[in-house]
Parts: structure tokens; C-alpha cells; sequence
């Protein structure tokens, strides 16, 4: 058996034995959200987080994004470092790694071992308050173990949900990032963008400074005053620092970033796309650079160059069984903002095409009725279906939110018949098909194009 075969094994027996916890991904459940339990489970394990040196990168989006130029950044500088992300697309692999790609076999197979094993000695009574262990807990205390094992001096860390109550909120961080904050899952993080900076301002730690990208002046407030509670130093990228898109295009984006921490402007040619992932470079610099003060601009510029992280307006070129669809854009982008920012990377980068084919699906608990009038006069053919079995889709909802902002589309609750058709009638009609409004539909559409061997994981 191959070494890449036996990490996909390891990862799927512990996927498999994980899922019979409560996962709040698949099953969203409000007010039982703690700490107590995963500072239990540390500590049993004779806290594997503190082994390492983290990076903590909270936000309503793109904390994906700058987790990943973090990491990449780290490992043009001499330091391979763990990555921790969600959701996966193809494999578990793809949640604990590093920026580029899988951990070792060996690692894979220790740390699994050992977590299993560990967990399952755990009698009930010894939890505290005998809550039940949930699933997110434990795939980030296997990446505690992951992260200590392979022996790694940083890592970076991606929040789940919020940031104050999020299993990985037990690391004690060198830096902490804060992304954008929109109004999103409102009903277990609060119903405006204040109470839900509240919530990811919970990650800023005693001393330990914090960068924050761009925000209404409200909710900087928030982050301005628990930072002060805990006497931790604040920078505010659109404050110390600025961003200059010079060119945009399918092969990457140039930008220009300054900031006085660096010693000169820095020039980029960034992979992934987008106004915000220009923010989200100066982000990632700002916080490495404040780290790692005597780190070059020349390795900066070399770590974000390199960074890359997939479903995230991920562009693929004519996959091979469909010879007649010019590109194939794959974007997990499912809240209002983020749908826009998409459609505006669609317009730039194919500003003389347009024949445009949309698949979209989303959860439930999406603004589908703003978002779908956002794709009025876009598109000559949509397809709307649901994202998969993994995520609850109310698909009714949705048709209801197309018929009012008068859209012509087919609709297929079918997902992977849907995905087939989308597929085709590009291809049929030479367009860009943009996939979006959820990660699961564009993991769904990955696995069928690598079913049919059209693209390579």
C-alpha cells in the first residue's frame, strides 16, 4: 500500500469513528456550546496544543484564506508548520496538514491511535457536567496531537463557529487575526454584527497582539475594547497598512502591499483571487511580520505567491471530458457578500465573455432571498439544486426566492444529476459555469469530476 493510500486510511477510520459524535456541522444545536470539555481533553493528553507556537484566524470569511498565506509564509521561512481548516472537500486529510498537502503516514497513523484509544478509555462520569463529547472537539484535538507529533514549531489555526466558545479556543497564540465579520449564523452567534464581533473577539488572548481586517467603525469598537481589557496591542490592517490591485486575470492578481512594518512596498502575484484577498495578504503579512519582526519582504512576497487553498474561486481550465467549457469556477462563497465579491471575480477576470451558466445550492440557514437577487440578468442558465447530503437544504425556499426575483432556471433536487447537467449544457454551449453558495455542493462536484477522471486530486 502507497503512502498517500495509507493517510487517506488512517483519517478514514478516524472519520468514520468520529462521526458517531454530535457534529454541529451536519447538525447545528444552539446554547451547548463550552470549553470545559475540550481544556478536559487537553489536559489528558498532556495538552499537545502548547507544543507548539499558533496562529489563531477568526472572522465571518476568509480566515481560510489567511490561515493558509500564514502557513504558506511560515514554510517559505524555514518553518513547516500544521494547518488547520474546515471544511474538507475530497478527503479528512485536507482539515489537518499543511499548506502543501498531507502529513506523513507515520504522523496520520500515531496520532489517530492514540486519540481512539485515548478517548474511548474516557468514562462518562469523568466529563464535565457529563456533557457528551462532540465531533468538533475531537478533530481538533487530533490535530493538537498531528500538529506535536509531526514535531512542528507553529501552526495556524482556523476557528469554527464564532471564536469565544470554539473547541480551538483552548491554543494560547503568538498572534491572532480577525477577519471580516457579516451577520451570519445569527442564531447561535447573535443577531447583529456587534454581538457577533463579540463572539470572535473572545479569541484575543493576555498581551498577545491582534490584527483585524477592515470594519464598519462599530464593530472596531468591540474589538478596540476587549483588546484593551486584556491589554492586548491592536492593528487594524486599513490603518497601518494598504492594499493596490494592479492587474487581474485567470493566471493570478498582482498587488501591492505596504504597511510600516515592512521595510518596502511588497510585490505579490497571488493565486487566489479577489479585492479581499488582497486584504487578507496584508493581513497575513502584518501578523507574520509582527511575529517574526526580522523576516524578509523577499520570503513574504515568496509565501504568498505560493499560497493557495482550494474551492476558493478555484479555477479550472477545460476539465478534460469537457473540451468545450472554457473554465469551470469552483467558489464556496455562501453568504451576501461574499456571492458579490464572486460575481465582481467573475466580471474581471472574464470581462469579454458573456455566457455565463450558474449551479448554485445552499444550506438552510442562508439568505437565499437576497443572495439569489444578486444573479438577476448574470446568467443565461441556472441550475439550482441541493449541496449534498451532508448540509440541510430547504429547496423550496429556494425556488420561491428565484421565482420572486424572476429568475429562469431548472431546478434538480438531484444534486449529482444537477452537477451532470451543468456540466454538459456548459460544455454544449461553450460558457463559464460558476459553482456556488455552498463548500458541500463544490465538494460534490470535485468528487464527480475526479469519479469521471477528469481532474486530479
Amino acid at each position: 500500500m502507497n503512502k498517500k493510500n495509507n493517510n487517506v486510511d488512517a483519517m478514514s477510520v478516524f472519520s468514520k469513528w468520529v462521526d458517531e459524535y454530535l457534529n454541529f456541522e451536519r447538525t447545528p444545536v444552539k446554547n451547548i456550546f463550552w470549553l470545559d470539555t475540550m481544556f478536559y481533553l487537553c489536559k489528558k493528553f498532556s495538552n499537545p496544543q502548547n507544543s507548539f507556537k499558533s496562529f489563531h484566524v477568526a472572522g465571518s470569511k476568509g480566515k481560510g484564506s489567511v490561515s493558509a498565506m500564514i502557513a504558506s509564509i511560515l514554510e517559505e521561512a524555514g518553518f513547516p508548520s500544521g494547518l488547520y481548516t474546515s471544511p474538507h472537500l475530497i478527503n479528512f486529510c485536507e482539515r489537518i496538514g499543511t499548506c502543501k498537502g498531507n502529513l506523513s503516514e507515520a504522523v496520520y497513523e500515531q496520532s489517530v491511535s492514540s486519540v481512539m484509544n485515548g478517548v474511548n478509555s474516557i468514562v462518562d462520569d469523568e466529563l464535565p457536567a457529563k456533557r457528551p463529547i462532540t465531533w468538533f472537539e475531537l478533530v481538533t484535538l487530533l490535530s493538537f496531537v498531528c500538529f506535536k507529533n509531526a514535531g512542528f514549531q507553529y501552526a495556524v489555526y482556523e476557528t469554527g463557529l464564532g471564536g469565544r466558545l470554539d473547541a480551538t479556543n483552548v491554543l494560547s497564540p503568538v498572534c491572532c487575526c480577525i477577519n471580516t465579520i457579516e451577520l451570519e449564523h445569527t442564531e447561535f452567534l447573535g443577531d447583529t454584527l456587534e454581538k457577533i464581533a463579540f463572539e470572535k473577539a473572545g479569541i484575543i488572548k493576555p498581551q498577545v497582539p491582534v490584527i483585524v481586517a477592515p470594519q464598519k467603525e462599530s464593530v472596531k469598537e468591540v474589538f478596540r475594547k476587549v483588546a484593551e481589557e486584556k491589554n492586548a496591542p491592536i492593528f487594524f490592517a486599513d490603518e497601518c497598512g494598504s492594499v493596490k490591485i494592479n492587474d487581474f486575470s485567470v493566471d493570478g492578481m498582482n498587488v501591492c502591499l505596504t504597511s510600516n512594518l515592512f521595510s518596502r512596498p511588497l510585490n505579490v502575484k497571488l493565486k487566489l483571487l479577489g479585492d479581499f484577498q488582497a486584504t487578507n495578504a496584508l493581513i497575513a503579512s502584518i501578523a507574520v511580520k509582527t511575529v517574526l519582526p526580522d523576516i524578509s519582504e523577499d520570503v513574504i512576497e515568496k509565501g504568498l505567491n505560493n499560497a493557495s487553498l482550494s474551492g476558493r474561486f478555484e479555477i479550472i481550465k477545460s476539465p478534460s471530458a469537457y473540451k468545450n467549457l472554457p473554465y469551470l469556477i469552483l467558489d464556496g462563497a455562501h453568504t451576501v457578500n461574499s456571492i458579490k465579491n464572486t460575481l465582481s471575480n467573475l466580471n474581471k477576470v472574464f470581462s469579454s465573455n458573456k455566457n455565463f451558466h450558474l449551479l448554485f445550492a445552499c444550506a438552510y440557514d442562508k439568505d437565499v432571498e437576497s443572495i439569489s437577487s444578486l444573479f438577476k440578468n448574470k446568467f443565461s442558465h441556472i441550475i439550482l439544486t441541493k449541496p449534498g447530503d451532508v448540509k440541510e437544504c430547504d429547496i423550496e425556499r429556494c425556488k420561491k426566492a428565484f421565482d420572486e426575483n424572476e429568475l429562469h432556471y431548472i431546478s434538480c433536487s438531484d444534486y449529482y444529476r444537477a452537477i451532470s447537467l451543468a456540466l454538459h449544457d456548459a460544455d454544449e454551449e461553450n460558457a463559464v459555469l460558476l459553482v456556488t453558495g455552498s463548500f458541500y455542493l463544490v465538494a460534490e462536484v470535485k468528487k464527480y469530476l475526479l469519479s469521471k477522471l477528469c481532474v486530479s486530486n
